[in-house]
């Protein structure tokens, strides 16, 4: 897996999948819509951009501002009742109809809101790919529903963050997603790094590195070699050689990495 990319898939088949990306602007942040974008599209191309939310409001006025320049779309729902949030069921409506409309093959939820769990699942019920994007404290039960599910910490440019504020108090409106947390240790993926081998590992006691980047999708969609500080699952593995050793092609050239335990498990 090289920046999670789903390892089933070759660089055709993923270029040919069509994507509707789709934004709660009320739950997310506009200074990250070009990282956004950018991790969005390495699972296909982005036919549909649509950002949702109250549009008179002041608080999407930094949507405003890079909406023209990213071809995004914006799509007007009013705040009906006070402290409730009419974003999200705009949000969910549209993508029914664009499902059923079969006009893209995966959809690109971005919002920290558990509220889309439901709609993740009855997208992946369809056989469509789902993707996530939002903070890495977003509820667990929509991060599994995705196939993958990005965090915006691992998306922000490192020269943009800042120390995470204190907590603001709860409010009807949610907080930008762009929070810095620190890199986690390259030590602490190893329990599931160990899990995702030993689901893959062949008689000779190999893995290839692409099947075990898809084994540690289907464990945790959430999983991001970037969260330990790592850009690449290949890099990580280095960070750990107490525990795994990668087998690379001879003279740099390119070909198949495969992976080993140090140790056998006893």
């Amino acid at each position: 897996m090289e920046s999670k990319m789903l390892a089933t898939e070759d660089d055709s088949a993923r270029a040919d999948r069509l994507l509707a990306l789709l934004v709660d602007g009320d739950n997310a942040t506009a200074s990250l819509i070009g990282e956004i974008l950018e991790e969005a599209s390495k699972y296909g191309t982005l036919i549909i951009r649509r950002v949702y939310g109250d549009w008179t409001s002041p608080s999407l006025q930094s949507w405003r501002a890079v909406l023209q320049d990213h071809a995004l779309d914006p799509e007007q729902q009013f705040s009906n009742v006070a402290g409730k949030n009419a974003t999200d069921s705009a949000l969910i409506i549209d993508a029914m109809d664009i499902l059923h409309r079969g006009v893209v093959r995966g959809f690109c939820i971005v919002s920290s809101d558990s509220d889309y769990t439901r709609l993740a699942k009855r997208i992946r019920e369809e056989g469509y790919f789902v993707m996530g994007i939002g903070r890495a404290a977003t509820p667990a039960a929509f991060r599994n529903a995705c196939h993958v599910f990005a965090s915006t910490e691992n998306l922000a440019p490192l020269t943009s963050r800042s120390p995470a504020p204190k907590p603001p108090r709860k409010t009807a409106s949610v907080s930008p997603m762009l929070i810095e947390t620190p890199k986690r240790p390259a030590t602490e993926a190893i329990p599931i790094l160990l899990k995702a081998f030993d689901a893959v590992v062949d008689e000779d006691g190999h893995v290839q590195l692409a099947s075990l980047g898809n084994a540690l999708l289907k464990l945790d969609p959430a999983f991001d070699p970037r969260t330990f500080g790592r850009s690449k699952l290949m890099l990580l593995l280095d960070a750990i050689p107490e525990e795994f050793l990668l087998e690379k092609p001879k003279d740099g050239r390119p070909g198949v990495v495969f992976v080993r335990r140090k140790r056998a498990p006893g």
